[in-house]
C-alpha cells in the first residue's frame, strides 16, 4: 500500500515539475523570441530607411522594398501586441469582432503570451527571416542606387507636408512619367487607381514637388471631369506638359478619344497625362500599367499613427499612453484624416487622462454607429452618408449628425455658418451651435493652405430634423 503510495506521489511531483518546467520554457522561449524579433526589426529598418532614400528605377527591387517594409511594420505591430496588451480591456475587442472593416485584429486582443501569441510571433519571425536571408543582393543594389536630395521639411514626420510610406509607389510613378516616348501615336497615359481618401491626391502631388518630375515638364496643368471637355478652348505652348486629371464618373469612350486627341495635338509628343479616381473601370484608357492604392494594412497604420501622436517623446516612456494609442489606432479603422486629427489633438497634450477619454469617447461613437447601421463609421463616410457623433457632445440629447469631409482653399468664399475645429469637439471642450454649422477637421499650415470641412447638424430630440444636404463630395475621390 505504501509502495503504491508513493508511486502515485512520484508521479504527480514527476507530473508537476514537468508541468513546471514546461512553463518556464515557454517563458523563456517568448523572451528569447521578443528578443530576436527586436535585433531583427533593428536591421530591417536600417535597410528600409536608406532606402527610402535611394532613387530606385529596378522594378524588382522596388517590389522587395515594399515587402521588406510590410515585413517590419508587422513586427513593430506584434512588439507592441505583447508589450502593451491588456488583458481585462474586452471592449476594443468587441468593436473589432463587429465590424467587419477591422479583419486584421483577430489574434490581438488574446491573454498576453497566449498561444496564439506565440504562433502569430513565430510567423513574424519566420518572415522577418526569411526577409533578411534575400537581403545581401538587395542592400549591393542599393549601394549603386543614387541618392534623393530631399528639402528640409521632407526629412520630419510631423509636418503637413508628410508622406507616410508609398516610397515604392512613389518611385514606380516617377520612372513612369520620366520614361523616353515610344512610337505610340499620342502621350503616355498612367491610371492611378484607389479606393476612398487612400491618399491618390496626395501621392500625385509629392510626385509632381520631385524635382526630377519638375526639371523633365515645362508645365503641369491640373484638371476634373467638369472642365476636361473645355481643354481645346485652353491656349498650350507645344511642350513637355503633364496632365493630371481627377474624375469622378466614368468616361464615354467618344469624349475619351477627343480628349486625348486635343491632348496629343497641343502638346509635346514627350507629355504625359495621368487619370486618379476611385473608378477602377478608368484603367482601361491607361497606356501603361495601373498603380493601385490600397488602404494601408492595419500594422502600417498603427505605426504611423503612434508616430505623430508621440511626436518626439519616446513611447516607451510611457506605456499607459502606448496601450491607448493602440487601441485608438484599433477603433479609427484606418481613416487617414481621422489619424491627423486625433494625433495632432494628442501630441499637444502628453496627459494619460485626455489619451484615455478620447479613446472612450471614439469607442461609444463606434458602438453606436455600429448599433444603428451596422457598419464603422469610416465605411459610412466612404459611402457619402452622414454619421452619429452625438458620443462626441457634451450631452446625449443633442444628436449630431456629420457629413462626410470636403477639401476648401484658404481663398474659399466665406461662410454664414457657424464652425468649430473638429480636435476641440473630441476633446470635449467645444461648444455645440444650434442647428447646422461646420467642423474644420484638418488645415494646413502650408500654402495654398486646403483644408478639410464637414458639415454637421445638432437637434434636439429629433425635433430639428438633420437638414444637412447628402449630396456626394466629388471633391474627395
Amino acid at each position: 500500500m505504501e509502495v503504491a503510495l508513493s508511486a502515485i506521489a512520484s508521479d504527480l511531483i514527476n507530473r508537476l515539475t514537468s508541468f513546471l518546467m514546461k512553463k518556464y520554457m515557454e517563458s523563456t522561449s517568448i523572451d528569447d523570441k521578443m528578443k530576436r524579433l527586436k535585433e531583427l526589426l533593428l536591421r530591417v529598418h536600417i535597410v528600409v530607411e536608406e532606402a527610402d532614400r535611394r532613387c530606385i528605377t529596378n522594378p524588382m527591387m522596388l517590389m522587395q522594398l515594399k515587402m521588406l517594409a510590410e515585413s517590419m511594420y508587422r513586427g513593430y505591430y506584434m512588439l507592441d501586441t505583447i508589450k502593451y496588451k491588456s488583458p481585462k480591456d474586452e471592449e476594443v475587442r468587441k468593436l473589432c469582432t463587429m465590424s467587419v472593416s477591422l479583419k486584421r485584429s483577430r489574434t490581438i486582443f488574446d491573454t498576453p503570451g497566449s498561444p496564439a501569441d506565440d504562433n502569430e510571433l513565430e510567423i513574424v519571425l519566420n518572415n522577418l527571416e526569411a526577409a533578411i536571408s534575400n537581403i545581401n543582393e538587395f542592400v549591393v543594389l542599393l549601394v549603386g542606387c543614387e541618392r534623393v536630395c530631399r528639402r528640409p521639411y521632407d526629412a520630419y514626420l510631423y509636418t503637413d507636408n508628410f508622406m507616410f510610406g508609398r516610397h515604392a509607389e512613389k518611385q514606380q510613378i516617377i520612372n513612369i512619367l520620366l520614361q523616353n516616348p515610344c512610337q505610340q501615336d499620342g502621350p503616355l497615359v498612367l491610371p492611378i487607381i484607389g479606393g476612398c481618401r487612400v491618399g491618390k491626391k496626395t501621392l500625385v502631388s509629392h510626385v509632381c514637388g520631385d524635382e526630377r518630375i519638375r526639371s523633365y515638364f515645362r508645365s503641369i496643368l491640373y484638371i476634373n471631369g467638369d472642365n476636361m471637355w473645355g481643354m481645346e478652348h485652353t491656349k498650350f505652348k507645344r511642350e513637355r506638359t503633364l496632365i493630371v486629371g481627377e474624375f469622378f464618373t466614368d468616361i464615354d469612350e467618344d469624349d475619351w478619344v477627343k480628349f486625348y486627341c486635343t491632348v496629343s495635338q497641343m502638346t509635346d509628343r514627350w507629355s504625359k497625362v495621368i487619370i486618379i479616381s476611385r473608378i477602377g473601370k478608368l484603367a482601361r484608357f491607361g497606356t501603361v500599367k495601373t498603380v493601385c492604392l490600397n488602404s494601408l494594412s492595419q500594422e502600417e497604420y498603427s505605426y504611423l499613427f503612434k508616430m505623430l501622436a508621440f511626436g518626439s517623446i519616446d513611447e516607451k516612456d510611457h506605456p499607459k499612453m502606448a496601450m491607448v494609442a493602440n487601441d485608438l489606432a484599433v477603433v479609427l479603422g484606418g481613416s487617414l484624416i481621422t489619424a491627423n486629427v486625433v494625433a495632432d489633438l494628442l501630441r499637444r497634450n502628453h496627459d494619460f487622462q485626455l489619451w484615455n477619454s478620447v479613446l472612450q469617447r471614439f469607442k461609444e461613437m463606434v458602438k453606436s454607429n455600429l448599433s444603428k447601421y451596422g457598419e464603422h463609421p469610416k465605411d459610412i463616410i466612404e459611402k457619402e452618408h452622414p454619421i452619429d457623433i452625438t458620443r462626441f457632445g457634451s450631452s446625449y440629447h443633442t444628436r449630431l449628425h456629420l457629413m462626410p469631409p470636403r477639401v476648401e482653399r484658404d481663398d474659399s468664399p466665406n461662410r454664414k455658418k457657424p464652425s468649430l475645429l473638429f480636435r476641440d469637439l473630441i476633446a470635449g471642450c467645444a461648444t455645440i451651435p444650434d442647428g447646422d454649422f461646420e467642423l474644420v477637421t484638418w488645415e494646413s499650415r502650408i500654402p495654398p493652405h486646403t483644408k478639410y470641412v464637414q458639415s454637421a447638424v445638432a437637434f434636439v430630440n429629433g425635433k430639428n430634423g438633420c437638414t444637412t444636404s447628402t449630396r456626394k463630395r466629388r471633391s474627395n475621390a
